[in-house]
């Protein structure tokens, strides 16, 4: 009997394709390609190899190509239900198991997994078989396949059902939650979770940290990993494509514009981040002004540049810190500000140019999130700062594991002490910096995004299809 496989030999699935459409006014569908680590490691394995990225509409735009047939080479894109795509998403991923793995919940008050819970659940099942369906349908005889991320942690063991022969891979970009707060979850959701993860032959993580966490929630709630295995990549900057990007004439324009901003001959404390929840931003504001506050020398003579781009905006949660770094912000140049200098110029529109011009005028990064899988900026900064910077970098970070050497560790809750790490960041002789900046950079680049790509689909290929 003939197969009925499709004819792709490496497939990726992820909730975010590689490309967005948007309906122009004449009618038209526009196609906008993103970037990132996995379109750079789909590029690296060349056009020839079979390769196909299965992805989730997210717009009405996107939708419509779906519908029309419309679709790029190599991108699967599937059209499921918004109203199923957003409990899933919205609902499960980003309200419960983001919260989880970041340990974000108020837990006096949430979470609480009731009725509308397991509704919402009943969707990401949905969410999840869609996409096993799609790869069982698409995946050629023994092809390679690598899910991502927390968005889809049920699809290795509906995949693995549906199609025994073939290599599944799982990457978690997020941390791990530890045994004793990941038990926060409903017992059979959390096995569901756990034994859908160990469908793959192979799963991934970000750190030691993350990877050793997971095993021991395996541990705690269905007796081990079995015959999975646990592979640690720690994601680097793409160091070619920032240099050459941070670089153009949009970014220069951008530089000069701070730099009026700033005021002549000022220190620069820059950070640039989403207002997620995770990112800390608030303690970061409170941490600046604390130093204004006990080093008055310091007045007039640095600027706080804040990048905080609104996040997930269809959550009133992420609405309101979004609010409070706003207000905590006005009220720091409100107390400390002077005619000529405003001690925070904080910018809240995404803007990748001025995010570059950033790290290259900044003299300190500051980089104190509560919990995070990696943090690229804690990477790019010290690849791109001209004059080299000192990097203040929260211990629960994933990065801090290759960066903490060199940078100035901080407990992220510890407004004090984060304000005591910036002092000392900004009176670094500048040959410390320079030196530290360097040795930053070479770790930031160990692993570059189009490496760390092929190195999972290398240890997966080498291993047997369970």
């Amino acid at each position: 009997m003939a197969s009925t496989h499709g004819a792709a030999q490496v497939l990726v699935a992820s909730n975010r394709g590689p490309v967005s459409y948007t309906r122009e006014t004449d009618g038209s569908l526009t196609a906008k390609r993103g970037g990132g680590g996995l379109v750079s490691g789909l590029s690296a394995i060349g056009s020839d190899a079979g390769a196909l990225w299965v992805c989730s509409a997210l717009s009405d735009g996107d939708r419509e190509a779906v519908r029309h047939g419309v679709a790029e080479p190599g991108t699967r894109m599937l059209d499921i239900p918004a109203d199923v795509h957003a409990d899933a998403y919205n609902g499960i991923a980003n309200s419960v198991l983001w919260f989880v793995h970041h340990m974000l919940y108020q837990t006096p008050l949430e979470p609480v997994f009731d009725a509308e819970f397991r509704r919402q659940w009943a969707s990401y099942e949905t969410y999840n078989r869609a996409f096993a369906e799609a790869l069982a349908e698409e995946a050629a005889e023994g092809a390679s396949v690598l899910v991502q991320d927390y968005h889809l942690t049920l699809v290795p063991g509906m995949l693995r059902e549906l199609r025994p022969d073939l290599r599944i891979g799982h990457f978690s970009h997020t941390p791990w939650a530890p045994p004793e707060y990941f038990r926060m979850l409903p017992d059979d959701i959390a096995r569901q979770l756990l034994t859908g993860m160990l469908g793959a032959d192979r799963l991934g993580f970000l750190t030691r940290r993350w990877a050793d966490a997971f095993t021991a929630c395996c541990d705690a709630v269905v007796g081990g990993v079995g015959t999975t295995r646990i592979g640690v990549h720690g994601l680097g900057a793409d160091a070619d494509f920032l240099r050459e990007r941070a670089h153009r004439p949009d970014v220069a324009e951008r530089m000069a514009a701070l730099r009026e901003e700033i005021g002549p001959g000022r220190r620069t404390v820059v950070r640039v981040d989403r207002t997620e929840l995770s990112k800390n931003i608030v303690r970061g504001l409170l941490a600046y002004a604390q130093l204004l506050a006990d080093h008055p020398e310091w007045r007039e003579r640095v600027v706080h540049v804040a990048f905080a781009y609104p996040s997930r905006q269809d959550l009133e949660v992420y609405r309101a810190y979004t609010a409070e770094v706003q207000r905590v912000a006005d009220e720091v140049n409100a107390r400390y500000g002077t005619p000529g200098w405003t001690p925070v110029v904080l910018h809240v529109k995404d803007d990748f140019a001025r995010s570059l011009a950033a790290y290259r005028l900044a003299d300190v990064a500051l980089v104190n999130p509560i919990r995070d899988g990696m943090n690229l900026v804690a990477k790019e900064v010290p690849l791109l700062a001209d004059d080299g910077c000192a990097l203040v970098l929260s211990r629960e970070a994933g990065a801090y594991e290759e960066l903490g050497e060199d940078a100035i560790g901080v407990n992220p809750y510890d407004v004090t002490g984060t304000a005591r790490a910036l002092h000392e960041a900004l009176t670094l002789s500048p040959e410390e910096r320079a030196e530290r900046s360097k040795r930053l950079a070479e770790a930031a680049t160990a692993l570059p995004p189009a490496q760390w790509f092929l190195d999972q689909l290398t240890a997966l290929r080498a291993q047997p299809a369970s």
